[in-house]
C-alpha cells in the first residue's frame, strides 16, 4: 500500500526546512514578534521610567556599565534595553498599517487600471509614474510637512510614497490573467465585472502582491525611521511615539517632580 501523499503545509514546511538561512530568518522573525507581543513582561523597566543616579550609563561590558542596565541609560536615566523592547512594537506596527494602507490601495487602483483599461489606466499609471521619479524620502518629507508632524503623517506619507508598486504589480498580473481561458469561461459564464476582478482575477495576482508585501514591511520601518530622525514621525521621547502630556512630564519626559529609582 502506497503511503499518503504529504499534505500542501507539511510539503511547504518539507521545502522550507531545507534552507538554513530561511529558518534562521524565521527564528529571527518569532524572537522579534514574541518580543513585541510580551514586552510588558520581558522589558527590565518600564520605558518612559527615569532614574536620576544612572544618567547616560555605559553598556555594560564597558567600564563604568551594570547589567542592572545591559545597553546603558539615556540622558535623562532611561534603560536603553527596555525602550528597544518596546519600540519593537512601534516598528512593526508602522510596517504592518503602512503596508495594508497601500496594498489595499494599491490593489483597487491596479484593478481599475488593468481591467478598465482606456484613459482611465493612462491616468492612474501616470500619477504612478510621477509619485516613482520623485526621490522616496524627499517625497515623504514634503507629505509630511504638509499634513504635519506625527505618527500618522508619518505612516501615511510612507503609504503614498510605496503606492505605485503595489498598482504596477496589480495592474501587471491583471492583464496578464485577463487573457487566460478560465477568465474567458467566468465571462462567458455570465461573471459580472466586480465578480470577474475579485473572484477570479484577484486570487490569481496574490503570490507577486504577498512578496511585495513582505518585502515592503522593512521599507516602511526604515523610512518612518528617517522620517523619525528628521523630527517628522514618532516624536519622542516616549517609546510608543506620542508626545508627553503634562500629567505625564514627571515620567516620560524627566521634567518636574523627582524622578525615582527602578527597584
Amino acid at each position: 500500500m502506497q503511503p499518503e501523499p504529504p499534505g500542501p503545509w507539511r510539503e511547504f514546511w518539507g521545502y522550507f526546512s531545507a534552507n538554513r538561512g530561511a529558518l534562521a530568518g524565521l527564528v529571527v522573525v518569532v524572537i522579534v514578534l514574541g518580543l513585541a507581543a510580551f514586552a510588558n513582561v520581558l522589558a527590565p523597566y518600564p520605558p518612559d521610567l527615569t532614574n536620576n543616579e544612572v544618567f547616560l550609563k555605559p553598556p555594560a561590558w564597558q567600564d563604568g556599565g551594570s547589567w542592572a542596565y545591559p545597553l546603558g541609560t539615556d540622558a535623562i536615566g532611561r534603560d536603553m534595553l527596555s525602550r528597544l523592547i518596546h519600540g519593537a512594537r512601534l516598528s512593526l506596527l508602522i510596517g504592518m498599517a503602512v503596508v495594508a494602507i497601500s496594498i489595499v490601495t494599491g490593489i483597487a487602483l491596479g484593478l481599475v487600471a488593468g481591467y478598465a483599461r482606456g484613459v482611465t489606466e493612462v491616468a492612474i499609471m501616470r500619477l504612478m509614474d510621477i509619485i516613482l521619479t520623485l526621490p522616496s524620502l524627499l517625497l515623504a518629507i514634503v507629505i509630511v510637512a504638509i499634513l504635519g508632524p506625527g505618527l500618522m503623517n508619518a505612516m501615511l506619507a510612507v503609504a503614498v510614497v510605496v503606492l505605485p508598486h503595489y498598482v504596477r504589480i496589480t495592474r501587471a498580473s491583471v492583464i496578464s490573467e485577463m487573457s487566460k481561458d478560465y477568465v474567458t469561461a467566468a465571462r462567458a459564464g455570465g461573471a459580472g465585472r466586480v465578480r470577474l476582478m475579485f473572484r477570479e482575477v484577484l486570487p490569481n495576482c496574490a503570490a507577486p502582491l504577498i512578496v511585495q508585501a513582505t518585502l515592503g514591511v522593512s521599507t516602511a520601518i526604515l523610512d518612518a525611521a528617517a522620517l523619525g530622525f528628521l523630527g517628522l514621525g514618532a516624536q519622542p521621547p516616549a517609546s510608543n511615539g506620542e508626545r508627553c502630556s503634562p500629567t505625564r512630564a514627571s515620567s516620560c519626559c524627566g521634567r518636574g517632580g523627582s524622578s525615582r529609582s527602578p527597584a
